[in-house]
Formats: structure tokens, C-alpha cells, sequence
């Protein structure tokens, strides 16, 4: 039994096993039981509205009869939209879909491409449910020929739907589409290559999905009860009763990015806007935790240091591969949990700019929806979360929609594209993530003009 000399404030874990995928029916029946219960907890008693339903029937009806593959692209701002949209296929889809007089062959499914680090913090259950779903796990940041080479199997062989976040993570903000990856683009194109060389006829399709909440008169106290909890935690709350939204949030703000300024010892400079004094918090914080890694920063991008420094924390807590704890003098496995408890500490300032880098937009105005108060006054209080040395398992919704939206636009069919593909693969994948986002806009317009 190990005894540490002297006690670990963290110590390092083993790897986590994630079986390989399948659709278990016990598992199908298992979340058929529980999955509404989880979602009232998550959303509350918010009904769900289906809003461009047309799409998402004709691209299940031609999946699931093998006239075609689809990758359902679906935006991730909050962190749920996996659970509602299995949720949903399940257990909702076909019978909306004979109303409406569409049949399927078979029962409809979705298979999600996953990080595995949520298998990692996500704890047993997820690690049970989701590979017992279909859900593929694939790493970011290093290379997984094995997890690529499932997904691309997966849309070969059809026939259920394949789900990717474009996104790449959460991205915070469901109003507006502030950055996506060309993974999805990519694999379609590259799995619509293969099939067209196998001789099939078979189109490889991209559907993009938008998840959008609306609130009612509960939204409107829950969204008091939120700010003062703000205010109670940043010393605000003993003040004018009369100041807006606006000027209450901007208060809480600044005072949350001053605390953060001081702790990296940022001089505060009033005169730079917000979002100067956050990119300048942005390099801080990740040179503090690359710093803490020994990583090089070399020349990436701020999201690809990132998804670096998660990936080495995690591989630093939870050892990857067959490295034994077990069969570690007692030196080693002190410096593993010295390891992981450093870990441990360079994640709090990569979780940090994980949030801020999606938090450059403006306070909503007094005049703003609800829907678009509430989701800034949730961001803020992660804010916090995130100063105070959360992470995203902390994140929560402190406020229950009354409705979610499911905006599904037109399929992108990215086999059609095949010839321009060929002949320039960069301006091809380039004109189809113009067209991804455009997608994703119009889902956000349209979902604007749903009235409760």
C-alpha cells in the first residue's frame, strides 16, 4: 500500500479505460428512464421546440436508408447540447417525424465525436453511458489515428449520423458564432473522397443544428436572484437600487478583471477598453501555466495553447497509457503527485482563459431580450467562477429556459463539392466554413424572431 512520506496536497491518478463504442440496449433503455429527469434538472420543465424540422427529417429519412451520410454540426455554447440532442433523436424524433409524414427504416440514433478529456473529469457514469451509446472519443491536442479512424468508419458505414461540435469546445456564447474549427469540413470531405472512390453513390451531408434557450417570468427573478449573487460575491451589492442592468454588470466586470490583473500583477491601465486589458490577461495567464509545464510556447495560436496545456495537465494527473502506479518506487510516485498537483495548479490559469477568450463582448444594454441578459449574467458569474480557481464541471445554468429551440438549417452537401475539393482543397474547405457559419447565423436570426 502506498504511504507518502509526506502527504500530497493532489495525487496522480491512473489512465481511465473508455471502452470501445456500441449501441447497448440497456444502456437505450436506461436513458430512456432517467434521461428526462436529467434534463429537468439541467432545464428545468422547458419544452422543446423543433424549428426547421423539415431538415432534420429528410436527412435522417436518406441516413438511415443509406442514400446518403450525414454529420449533424451542431453549435456548443453551453455544455448540454449533447445530452438534449441525443435526448432528443432517441427518444423524440421519429414520432415527430410521422406526424409530419415522414417514415424511417430503422429507430434514429446519433453517434457524438467527443474529447476525452470529458471522459476523464466526467466521472463513472459518463464514462459508462457514453461509449455505450456510440459516442467516439478523439484527442485535440496530440495525434489518435485509432479515434480518426473510428469516425471515419463510422460515416462509411452509416448509417446513423455522425455529431461533431465545429466549435471544437463550449464556446460561451449561443448568440453568436465566434469561432469555428475545419475538423468537421475536413473529415467530410476527406470521408466523402473515400466513398466516391469506393464507387458508392452515396452523398456525405453536413446539418447544422443551433441549441437557443428562451425565458419567461421565472427568467426574469431567477435573473435578479443571479445578479445579486454577483453582487454579493464581488462586494457590490450594498448600492443604488435604481442602477440598470447594464451599469450593475459593467461594475461587477470590472471589479472581477481588476482582481484578476492584480493577481498576475497587470498594472491597471482605466484608459485600455475591456477587451484590450483581456487580451493582455490572456497571454499573462498562459505564459504563467505554460511556465508551470516547461512548455515552449513556439508560434500557436492562443486556443491551440490551450487545448496544449489541457492536454498535458490531464496526461500529468491521470497517466496515460500502462504507466503502473503500482510498481513506482516510493521517490517516483511522489514526484508523480508533485506532477499533478503542478498540473493541477497550471489548469486553474489555462480554465481562465478557456472562458475569457469567448468573453470579449459587450454588456447587453438595459433594452437587451431576456435571453441575451441572462446568458451574459450566467457568463459573468463564470467570471467568477473561474477567478476564484473553477473550472468548467462548475460551471451551472442558474437559470432554467422555458423553451429550447433546436434551429436546424439546410444541409450543406459537401459531396457535390468533390470536384472543387480536388482541384483546390483549401479554397474548397474555405468556401464550406463560410457556409457552415452562414448557416449557423441564419439559425440565429430565425431563432430571434420566436416569440413565447
Amino acid at each position: 500500500m502506498y504511504k507518502p512520506y509526506i502527504k500530497p496536497v493532489f495525487t496522480a491518478k491512473p489512465d481511465v479505460n473508455v471502452p470501445d463504442p456500441r449501441i447497448s440496449k440497456f444502456v437505450l433503455f436506461v436513458c430512456r428512464l432517467f434521461g428526462r429527469i436529467y434534463l429537468f434538472l439541467v432545464l428545468g420543465i422547458a419544452r422543446i421546440v423543433l424549428r426547421g424540422s423539415r431538415h432534420i427529417f429528410e436527412a435522417y429519412q436518406n441516413a438511415l436508408s443509406g442514400k446518403s451520410r450525414c454529420i449533424v454540426a451542431f453549435r456548443h455554447p453551453n455544455g448540454g447540447e449533447p445530452q438534449l440532442l441525443m435526448w432528443f433523436i432517441l427518444f423524440k424524433l421519429r414520432n415527430l417525424a410521422k406526424k409530419a409524414r415522414f417514415r424511417f427504416r430503422r429507430k434514429p440514433h446519433v453517434s457524438f465525436v467527443y474529447g476525452y478529456e470529458v471522459a476523464r473529469w466526467g466521472g463513472g457514469i459518463a464514462r459508462w453511458i457514453m461509449p455505450n451509446l456510440g459516442a467516439m472519443p478523439v484527442h485535440h491536442a496530440k495525434i489518435d489515428t485509432v479515434g480518426m479512424g473510428r469516425i471515419f468508419k463510422a460515416i462509411s458505414d452509416g448509417p446513423y449520423p455522425l455529431a461533431i461540435a465545429p466549435e471544437g469546445q463550449v464556446s460561451y456564447t449561443t448568440e453568436s458564432v465566434p469561432r469555428l474549427e475545419q475538423g468537421t469540413v475536413r473529415i467530410g470531405f476527406q470521408a466523402a473522397e473515400r466513398i466516391s472512390k469506393e464507387g458508392k453513390k452515396c452523398p456525405v451531408e453536413i446539418l447544422p443544428v443551433s441549441i437557443h434557450f428562451r425565458y419567461g417570468k421565472m427568467g426574469e427573478w431567477s435573473l435578479a436572484r443571479l445578479i445579486k449573487k454577483i453582487e454579493r460575491y464581488t462586494g457590490l451589492e450594498n448600492r443604488e437600487e435604481k442602477a440598470g442592468f447594464t451599469d450593475r454588470l459593467e461594475k461587477a466586470r470590472l471589479y472581477i478583471l481588476e482582481q484578476n490583473e492584480k493577481r498576475y500583477g497587470i498594472a491597471v491601465n482605466e484608459e485600455k477598453s475591456f477587451n484590450e486589458r483581456i487580451d493582455r490577461l490572456i497571454e499573462k495567464a498562459l505564459e504563467t501555466a505554460e511556465q508551470l509545464l516547461g512548455i515552449n510556447r513556439g508560434r500557436q495560436e492562443t486556443v491551440d495553447r490551450i487545448y496544449h496545456i489541457r492536454q498535458l495537465c490531464w496526461d500529468r494527473i491521470v497517466l496515460p497509457g500502462k504507466t503502473s502506479l503500482k510498481h513506482m518506487t516510493l521517490v517516483e510516485r511522489a514526484l508523480a503527485d508533485l506532477r499533478a498537483g503542478e498540473a493541477w495548479h497550471a489548469g486553474r490559469h489555462m480554465e481562465l482563459v478557456d472562458f475569457i477568450w469567448y468573453f470579449r463582448i459587450p454588456v447587453p444594454s438595459d433594452k437587451a431580450p431576456l435571453y441575451e441578459k441572462i446568458e451574459y449574467a450566467q457568463n459573468l458569474w463564470d467570471f467568477a467562477n473561474r477567478t476564484m480557481g473553477g473550472a468548467y464541471p462548475n460551471r451551472v445554468l442558474n437559470v432554467h429556459p422555458k423553451r429550447v429551440l433546436i434551429q436546424v438549417a439546410p444541409k450543406i452537401d459537401l459531396s457535390a463539392r468533390l470536384a472543387e475539393y480536388k482541384k483546390n482543397k483549401k479554397e474548397a474547405i474555405g468556401k464550406a466554413m463560410d457556409d457552415l457559419v452562414a448557416a449557423f447565423q441564419d439559425c440565429i436570426h430565425e431563432a430571434a424572431e420566436y416569440q413565447i
